[in-house]
């Protein structure tokens, strides 16, 4: 079976660079991302939200409001996407602005970890969380960054320069930022507990 795939643009800062749309399923604006979206001309196939930040609600896609205001609007754009079948969810503009939007995505994001594949990008990284293991491909000389929400237990690396050895990392004592992919392929695995990953692009 196929795997789905969706492209989320929120409200924050505005990405410097796209990816091709047309490998995506279906591409969203939530709420004010779609002022975004107008001034550059691309169509979404989906504009929701509870239209608090939207300029011009549109007219000729599809549109759906969701003034909830027991869940975010990013909350409710999953929820939409995981009743059609959505599973990978690519999401620009995470990040930027208002610093409490972005927690609350990062919150959103591990809710949802165990349903969907969730991964942020900006113009500086890519970031996600794991179940319990990766292979990251194509990273050397990168910098990787492991953040745990808030502990992560038996932590084990390979191909980083600074390698963990079934470790624990825990917010707010000891977190992983800043390694280095010293090899083209990297291992990351832990055994319980949540876990961020964050690559840099460069």
């Amino acid at each position: 079976m196929k795997t789905k795939k969706a492209f989320i643009l929120l409200n924050g800062s505005e990405p410097s660079n796209f990816p091709d749309l047309s490998n995506y399923d279906i591409v969203c604006a939530i709420d004010g991302a779609y002022n975004y979206f107008e001034a550059k001309n691309i169509t979404p196939n989906l504009v929701t939200g509870d239209f608090d930040s939207i300029n011009t609600i549109p007219t000729t896609v599809e549109v759906i409001k969701t003034p909830n205001q027991e869940f975010t609007d990013f909350e409710k754009a999953l929820q939409i996407l995981k009743q059609r079948g959505y599973s990978h969810i690519d999401v620009y503009g995470g990040s930027g602005k208002e610093h409490d939007h972005f927690l609350g995505n990062i919150s959103t994001a591990l809710q949802w970890k165990m349903g969907l594949l969730i991964s942020f990008f900006d113009d500086f990284g890519k970031y996600f969380f794991i179940e319990d293991s990766i292979i990251l491909t194509n990273v050397k000389g990168k910098n990787i960054s492991l953040i745990p929400f808030p502990t992560a237990n038996g932590i084990v690396t390979k191909g980083l320069k600074y390698p963990l050895n079934n470790e624990t990392l825990s917010f707010g004592e000891r977190i992983g930022t800043r390694n280095k992919a010293s090899d083209d392929t990297v291992l990351i695995s832990f055994e319980n507990g949540d876990l961020l990953i964050y690559i840099s692009h460069n």
